[in-house]
């Protein structure tokens, strides 16, 4: 909306959170399960790639045929490059786990962000207008700081 003397326009609100034991206890919990299902994904990865790797070989007449193993390394190349991708999100959660478990208590950490609208007109610090953030604790709203 535009009067002419006033717009509005989106703006990231920060979402920052004191870290207290049931923060703490959920930040943990989620990091677990994403190293489950990380675990998982590999476990699953390598079933996959050996049941192709054995269903190529078993459809072909000569598995020694160079055209066959070039196919079951392109399908072991392709598993390892996969399982490279899963093993390093891996260690990017064991090494957020660490750092959550390092937190001390009452230290505010940032969570993420949410989009918001704010009406701006002349005169107005838009830097101010846009460096927004809110501070929950337990997921209830402490404090909105602007600029």
């Amino acid at each position: 909306m535009s009067d002419g003397n006033t717009l509005r326009i989106k703006r990231s609100i920060t979402i920052r959170a004191v870290v207290t034991p049931a923060w703490k206890e959920e930040a943990e919990r989620e990091l677990s399960n994403g190293i489950a299902t990380t675990d998982q994904q590999l476990a699953q990865l390598e079933q996959e790639g050996q049941q192709v790797v054995s269903e190529v070989r078993r459809q072909s007449a000569n598995p020694l045929d160079p055209r066959v193993q070039d196919q079951v390394a392109q399908v072991q190349q392709q598993v390892a490059a996969k399982r490279a991708e899963l093993e390093e999100q891996k260690r990017n959660l064991l090494q957020q786990q660490a750092q959550v478990r390092d937190l001390e208590m009452d230290q505010i950490v940032e969570q993420g962000q949410l989009d918001s609208f704010c009406d701006i007109k002349v005169g107005d610090n838009l830097v101010s207008k846009m460096q927004v953030s809110v501070v929950v604790r337990d997921g209830v709203i402490e404090s909105i700081e602007q600029g």
